[in-house]
């Protein structure tokens, strides 16, 4: 399973991520996304796979209360996979948890907020060549007082 998480990553970060960030980015995030850490994901039992009934589709991954990614293959997106996908990493997550938090790339911050989340902070990582990755930190409130 593996291989398939590790080509949903990639398909999708080499198909979306052009589109709102430069080659660097696009490079760093697939670099950050090694066959290593795919498998250490799975082994954690904190990442899943959703399948179509005969196709996985895509995948979700969360550490405590951090949704650490979600990622639809780009011919997938817009049938609801990645609502499902959130769904359940919001259930888990809320076994434990008040509040869920996740860093948004530029292509999710619509969607996340949509789903009621709310931009708390805002990050930056320094690449190589001067680019930089900006993303949204953002958080959603699980449980009512």
């Amino acid at each position: 399973m593996a291989e398939t998480v590790h080509n949903i990553l990639h398909t999708t970060i080499k198909t979306i991520y052009p589109k709102y960030y430069p080659k660097e980015v696009v490079d760093f995030f697939c670099a950050h996304h090694s066959m290593e850490h795919v498998a250490e994901g799975i082994a954690s039992g904190n990442m899943g796979v959703l399948t179509d009934g005969k196709t996985i589709v895509g995948t979700g991954c969360y550490f405590d209360n951090h949704i650490t990614g979600v990622y639809v293959l780009p011919e997938y997106q817009g049938y609801g996979y990645g609502t499902i996908i959130m769904n359940h990493l919001e259930a888990k997550i809320s076994e434990k948890y008040d509040t869920v938090l996740l860093d948004a790339s530029l292509a999710a911050v619509f969607l996340y907020e949509h789903r009621g989340y709310k931009t708390i902070g805002h990050g930056k990582y320094e690449l190589e060549n001067g680019v930089k990755l900006v993303y949204e930190i953002m958080e959603k409130r699980l449980t009512e007082n």
